[in-house]
């Protein structure tokens, strides 16, 4: 991965308290895996960024190596990786995801 790529990552990560990496936007995503992030989030009322990975093919590779995890979407709260749709399906049903974003 390159630097410049690397930096635009943490970028955005850090000036969100909460970031999503999906394909398309909260608005309309573009899987079904998306669509399971952002419904969570926005049942949460989340305040969240996004980045379209479909809209920047480098980071689309570049945040599976960031992360060390092979699928999208990517949820990122307070700088830390949490997980895609389906451990935050998990962490929404126990509860926990609330619990993380309300601290």
């Amino acid at each position: 991965m390159e630097d410049k790529t690397k930096q635009k990552i943490e970028e955005m990560i850090k000036n969100h308290r909460v970031f999503l990496f999906m394909k398309g936007e909260p608005n309309a995503p573009a899987c079904t895996f998306s669509s399971v992030a952002t419904a969570i989030l926005n049942n949460l009322h989340a305040d969240y960024g996004s980045c379209d990975v479909l809209e920047n093919p480098e980071i689309r590779g570049a945040i599976k190596e960031y992360s060390d995890w092979p699928t999208i979407p990517q949820l990122y709260i307070e700088g830390k990786f949490i997980g895609g749709s389906d451990i935050m399906q998990e962490l929404f049903k126990n509860g926990e995801l609330q619990g993380m974003l309300k601290s």
